[in-house]
């Protein structure tokens, strides 16, 4: 072995390590999180790291007429492409909590809301007679953060997020939370009509 290889060698995996110990405490800290909502099914599901997937919007739109919006359920991600597919981007979102609450098809943005005021359904309300009647917009503890766009679907948005730790978890009851700045950033790009596919 010639002692270019191990130069190399010991480069890449000094390298690595360090790496390695450069990513721990972000690790230690995802791990550290603290729980957020009573469902002990939600505090069991991990987050889905590993599970991101690439899409191209021709595998499932036909156009990109004002724009389009594919959520993903399995890798938890929520991808939005531009009419003139000048602007493409992916961000990790949380998804339904469980089949019951998912729905799967073609939908569409039917309105948006900045510093939405968040009402409970009737069935979230009947399952947790807790829940507040309305929580206002601005709140920090809104669930929809500071932007909501909702779809056809009766109670299915997508929106911001009160807290940061339902990201890429299964932790809500039928829409797609993102950071509030990605949220922000969304709301900004579509318009009413922006088709949205849930997969």
């Amino acid at each position: 072995m010639s002692d270019s290889n191990l130069s190399r060698r010991a480069i890449l995996s000094t390298g690595v390590m360090a790496l390695g110990g450069l990513s721990m405490p972000s690790i230690l800290r995802a791990q550290a999180l603290p729980d957020y909502e009573a469902e002990s099914s939600v505090r069991t599901v991990r987050r889905n790291v590993m599970g991101f997937r690439n899409h191209h919007w021709r595998d499932h739109f036909s156009n990109l007429r004002k724009g389009a919006i594919l959520c993903d359920t399995y890798s938890r991600a929520l991808h939005f492409w531009s009419e003139d597919e000048s602007i493409y981007y992916a961000h990790p979102c949380s998804v339904p909590m469980t089949e019951e609450f998912t729905r799967r098809g073609v939908t569409e943005i039917t309105l948006k809301r900045f510093e939405p005021t968040w009402i409970p359904t009737p069935n979230m309300r009947q399952r947790d007679p807790s829940l507040p009647e309305r929580v206002e917009g601005g709140d920090p503890k809104n669930p929809l953060g500071s932007r909501a766009m909702n779809l056809s679907w009766q109670y299915y948005r997508i929106h911001g997020i009160d807290n940061p730790a339902k990201i890429g978890r299964r932790a809500s009851n039928g829409c797609f939370g993102l950071l509030n700045p990605h949220a922000e950033r969304l709301y900004d790009l579509v318009e009413i009509g922006t088709q949205v596919r849930v997969i």
